[in-house]
């Protein structure tokens, strides 16, 4: 309907081949203020580093809607035989963020032709560092982004949902993710002399032991949360007794108060553990998602345009994965949408961050569709006041 397939093709194309990632995005950033430039269309980077956000009707300040997309990639190998496969060694796009730049740079073109018939401003949002520990969402919303956005939609291809399909979750949809480190100090020793060092990497195994333990009997069984540790590691040699060791961890819940317990519990496990083995335990932990609340009244909104566009509505399930697009809904109203990209002939049906990961490039157009569909629909203004009555965390 609007979207200009072979222009978001020939942009994922070039974006995929040199994925870049966090902050680090020279070639993806220079790719997305060209097009804006070619296209005529303002654009600032003032609100956050390594952001490109671009406007659309710069004096309809009365109303403004926000589009995301997020531009890096991950440090994995790819192993998919695609022509326009990545050509950076170790870095890959296996989560769909070059899709999205592109959709959005589509989007940026089809409300370009459009502009003097909308009557509302649009902020199309490049962000960098979605995978990052550093959260862009973050850096952005910081920088007052959200000060200039009434509301916020956000895009993300899903190899779960048929291609072609636009999916949401109303309400609570992802979870919170906190990331931690423990370190552990001790005193190195020689392997036979064990009495006369502090072993700290066998605090942090006790700790992580201890951690397990706390799960199993601390939290209710109907508690939906994740605690997981994924690396442990400390010492030197195999005959030194090690005088550093540190472990990595993420907490993700729908529960902010239980999140505040795990960590806080996290913490004094460890310090307990050091204070009776003789080392010191540090900790460091950042909240870098919060839950993605999908407005209940935005999403209807959301649907409605959807189905004037995509190939089929399907109801999405809730997510322990995070987003770091939860950070804008702190700030205003919005939703997440799903766009589906699994097709099975294509062999487009693994999961993110896989090193095979492929997905339908015949559902690009409908993404960019429907973001278009959305700002038309509702370019005249949303009731707040619904918006408001919609959300449930008020009603509690």
């Amino acid at each position: 309907m609007y979207a200009d397939k072979e222009y978001i093709l020939s942009l994922r194309h070039e974006i995929h081949e040199y994925p870049e990632i966090g902050f680090d995005l020279p070639k993806t950033i220079a790719v997305v203020k060209r097009e804006l430039d070619k296209l005529g269309i303002e654009y600032t980077t003032e609100y956050g580093e390594s952001s490109v956000v671009g406007i659309i009707n710069p004096d309809k300040k009365h109303f403004t809607i926000g589009i995301r997309a997020d531009m890096d990639a991950l440090l994995i190998e790819e192993k998919t035989e695609l022509p326009f496969k990545s050509k950076i060694k170790g870095q890959m796009h296996a989560c769909g963020h070059d899709a999205h730049t592109a959709m959005l740079l589509g989007t940026a073109k089809a409300l370009k032709a459009m502009e003097d018939k909308i009557t509302c401003r649009v902020l199309l949002v490049f962000q960098p560092s979605e995978e990052g520990i550093r959260s862009g969402a973050e850096a952005l919303v910081g920088g007052g982004l959200m000060d200039e956005i009434d509301v916020i939609i956000g895009m993300h291809i899903e190899n779960w949902l048929e291609s072609g399909k636009i999916g949401v979750c109303a309400g609570s949809s992802m979870a919170s993710s906190r990331n931690f480190r423990l370190d552990f100090y001790g005193k190195t020793a020689h392997a036979t002399l064990p009495q006369s060092g502090a072993d700290a990497l066998a605090a942090a195994v006790r700790t992580y032991n201890n951690i397990q333990y706390m799960l199993g009997r601390e939290i209710n069984p109907f508690s939906k949360y994740v605690c997981s540790i994924g690396k442990l590691s400390g010492g030197t040699s195999q005959n030194i007794i090690a005088d550093h060791a540190f472990m990595l961890g993420t907490i993700r819940t729908f529960d902010m108060e239980l999140d505040s317990f795990l960590i806080r519990r996290i913490e004094e496990i460890a310090k307990n553990t050091a204070a009776e083995t003789g080392v010191e335990a540090v900790l460091d932990t950042s909240l870098k998602a919060f839950v993605v609340y999908n407005n209940p009244y935005i999403s209807e909104l959301v649907l409605e345009s959807a189905k004037k566009v995509a190939l089929g509505i399907q109801a999405m399930p809730e997510k322990l994965s995070s987003e770091d697009f939860s950070q804008y809904l702190t700030k205003k109203p919005g939703v997440f949408i799903r766009l589906g990209t699994r097709n099975a002939e294509k062999g487009c049906t693994t999961l993110p961050h896989n090193n095979d990961f492929m997905i339908d490039e015949d559902a690009f157009s409908i993404g960019t569709d429907t973001c278009v569909q959305f700002v038309l629909d509702n370019m005249n203004g949303i009731d707040m006041k619904e918006v408001e009555k919609s959300d449930e965390r008020k009603q509690r």
